[in-house]
């Protein structure tokens, strides 16, 4: 796992160039001003993008909590239907305060506050806590109903769960390296994330803390 620099193009606005500056500032990012050879963070569409520069045509990964596929999934077949309703334990006006200690882009995590449930997402990779960030920060323009539901630690879950100051029902493990036959990120998305975090090797270590911290269960996708 490793930080990759903010990318700033003379080209964009001076608002953007002012947003990248703050990015890197608050998570102690590198700036480049050059063109990277790699992966680096910038803006695209306004939001803010993990961007592989080596495959020019390559779209960046971002956290988008109000997408088309999000929303779709909130207002049809989602809410109580979801299997991950189930999993948690939501039942009529009883939803649970759940912690996702592996919330990657947020896709399962905002399933679980369209659910009502409070949602705290535990995240130990800076670039990935600012996709986040930057996705909660959107979504607070939009629906503060919503980015209420959400609380984000920037930390190593399996530390963070130890100290953690709230009390927490659920726990919601979903580890993305190593042994995920399932393709719930894209290819090109997974491929992103490998090459950013590397092999989740200590995704086992998870589970200890994960049971002494739920108050009713531990959910393993």
């Amino acid at each position: 796992m490793h930080n990759i620099p903010v990318f700033i193009d003379e080209t964009q606005s001076e608002e953007q160039q002012n947003q990248l500056k703050r990015v890197a500032e608050h998570w102690q990012f590198s700036v480049q001003s050059t063109l990277p050879a790699g992966l680096a963070l910038t803006l695209e569409d306004g939001k803010l993008a993990v961007k592989d520069f080596s495959e020019t045509k390559q779209q960046g990964v971002f956290v988008d909590f109000l997408s088309g596929s999000s929303v779709y999934r909130q207002q049809h077949g989602g809410g109580k239907k979801e299997p991950i309703a189930k999993a948690v334990g939501v039942k009529g006006q009883e939803v649970p305060v759940v912690l996702d200690a592996t919330p990657g882009l947020g896709r399962d995590a905002f399933v679980l506050a369209s659910l009502g449930c409070r949602v705290v997402m535990m995240e130990r990779s800076p670039v990935v806590a600012a996709l986040l960030a930057d996705g909660l920060h959107r979504l607070a323009e939009q629906a503060p109903e919503m980015e209420e539901k959400f609380r984000l630690i920037y930390g190593n879950s399996i530390e963070g769960m130890n100290t953690l100051d709230e009390q927490i029902d659920v726990v919601y493990l979903d580890p993305m390296f190593p042994h995920r036959k399932k393709s719930a990120l894209v290819k090109k998305e997974m491929r992103v994330f490998q090459q950013l975090l590397g092999s989740d090797d200590d995704a086992d270590s998870l589970l200890a803390p994960a049971r002494e911290l739920a108050g009713k269960r531990v959910v393993v996708k």
